[in-house]
């Protein structure tokens, strides 16, 4: 029983949406990423989807991904991204993906889910300050995820998963790193970035914390075992 990372699914199962824009390794994305995920993930396992799972823009839109990806082993585990426009209420979500007969999601928001030893934390974070309305995001992604910390039993590793990358070269969104170190996090992995942007991205240790890129083409679609 492990539990795996993986960001940006991008499936499109009911739009038009290809990813051709971020080069070849999205070519067939969906075969690979069913290979990969079959040949290493069990039915006992749980995988975290850290956000922009699918292009769908509504949840209506969206069911068909998460047809597509409740025929995969293991339990899924849902964090925002930037490009889940489909995204509503967790009761909400999960009642329709339940009349649907869709088993076996959770959704992260304000919330933790538990895995093995580990309190899986997560916001879908922010990754700019140029402007107030940046401030006020980051203001309150900080304080999504400090709820999020929060719900974690006593005794568990609390590992938390973001959409955006909370550092990158020259400095990080201080807010995030902060609650991070105030709970004692040691492990953060995050999505979001793609083609060229994958190779300026912060990996290892930063102020105490160890960072992971997982967005899909960066672990060539095959879901990282934490």
């Amino acid at each position: 029983m492990s539990v795996f990372a993986i960001g940006d699914t991008h499936l499109s199962g009911a739009v038009n949406k290809p990813m051709d824009v971020f080069g070849g390794a999205w070519e067939n994305y969906t075969e690979k990423l069913k290979y990969n995920w079959e040949k290493n993930v069990s039915d006992t396992d749980t995988v975290v989807i850290a956000g922009d799972v699918s292009w769908g823009m509504s949840m209506d839109e969206a069911l068909c991904d998460f047809e597509f990806l409740s025929r995969l082993p293991g339990r899924k585990v849902i964090v925002k991204g930037n490009h889940d426009y489909w995204w509503d209420t967790v009761s909400k979500m999960t009642r329709m993906l339940n009349e649907r007969g869709i088993f076996g999601f959770e959704f992260i928001y304000n919330s933790c889910v538990t895995a093995e030893n580990y309190a899986l934390c997560a916001t879908r974070g922010w990754c700019e300050r140029q402007n107030e309305q940046d401030d006020k995001i980051i203001t309150r992604e900080a304080g999504r995820l400090e709820r999020s910390l929060k719900c974690a039993p006593q005794g568990l590793e609390k590992v938390v998963f973001l959409h955006y990358p909370p550092v990158f070269e020259g400095g990080c969104i201080e807010e995030l790193v902060s609650v991070m170190q105030k709970y004692g996090v040691k492990r953060c992995f995050y999505g979001h970035l793609h083609a060229a942007s994958i190779k300026n991205a912060v990996r290892g240790v930063h102020s105490g914390i160890e960072f992971f890129l997982v967005s899909a083409d960066a672990i060539d679609f095959l879901p990282l075992k934490i």
